[in-house]
């Protein structure tokens, strides 16, 4: 296990925003620079805060970029939660989850570097990354399961691992790589893939 220094939140208003200001700055210098090329001065320069005040808030460099991976983990699971609230059906669910995280790659263009290197920056944030967001969707697919809305038969571990696995491809290929999203007839074919492929019955011999 690695040993990874975090500081306490602050509590009043304009202490927040600062920290906010310097994980923004961080965010955008880490995803442009990568970890080895960032420098704590260029993400207090953007942030607009004093240098000796980053220290206020992070002990080093690693600890700033271990935060925005909690941070970014954070902003996606709340996204998809959001796009969610008040739904039941789980294609439905797939769906708008799906949308939601297109966006959110969309807005924070550098969560996919930062995610990468966090492997070998920090292997122990990096696992936790994955795998929360593994628990929290497995749950899902579990309880619609036992809800009778999905086959009984598909397997939640590896319906995860496919659906998590083919995000975060596609993800890359448009939101990153080709700097927009997939058509309605892309995200359409995409999920009609999901659809079958959750409704998975098993052999059918």
């Amino acid at each position: 296990m690695t040993e990874t220094k975090r500081v306490s939140k602050p509590v009043t208003k304009r202490g927040l925003a600062t920290r906010q200001s310097i994980l923004d700055a961080a965010e955008a210098v880490f995803g442009e620079s990568g970890y080895d090329g960032a420098a704590v001065s260029e993400i207090t320069r953007r942030a607009g805060v004093a240098q000796g005040t980053f220290y206020v808030y992070f002990p080093d460099k690693k600890a700033v970029f271990t935060e925005l991976v909690h941070h970014l983990n954070s902003t996606l699971r709340r996204k998809i939660a959001t796009s969610l609230s008040g739904v039941d059906d789980r294609l439905e669910m797939e769906r708008l989850g799906l949308r939601a995280f297109f966006d959110v790659i969309h807005e924070h263009r550098a969560l996919y570097q930062i995610m990468r290197e966090a492997e070998f920056v920090d292997p122990d944030s990096y696992a936790w990354h994955y795998e929360t967001l593994g628990a929290a969707y497995r749950r899902g697919i579990e309880t619609a399961i036992e809800n009778g809305q999905l086959s009984e038969d598909l397997d939640p571990e590896i319906a995860v691992d496919f659906l998590m696995g083919s995000a975060e491809f596609i993800g890359w290929k448009y939101a990153i790589h080709g700097g927009g999203r997939p058509t309605d007839e892309q995200f359409e074919h995409l999920i009609g893939f999901i659809s079958r492929g959750l409704m998975y019955q098993g052999s059918q011999t």
